[in-house]
């Protein structure tokens, strides 16, 4: 799977749960700018 294609499965999965990036970094113990990047497909690291 391509970093672009998993940042929409991230994104899609995350507004299903009814859940704010915050709140999705914070679960997985990263930034928000962290979850922000994995869903526009820049950076998995």
């Amino acid at each position: 799977m391509d970093s672009q294609k998993f940042g929409t499965f991230i994104a899609q999965c995350r507004k299903n749960k009814k859940m704010t990036q915050s709140d999705l970094a914070a679960k997985l113990n990263v930034t928000d700018k962290a979850i922000s990047r994995w869903e526009r497909g820049v950076s998995l690291s």
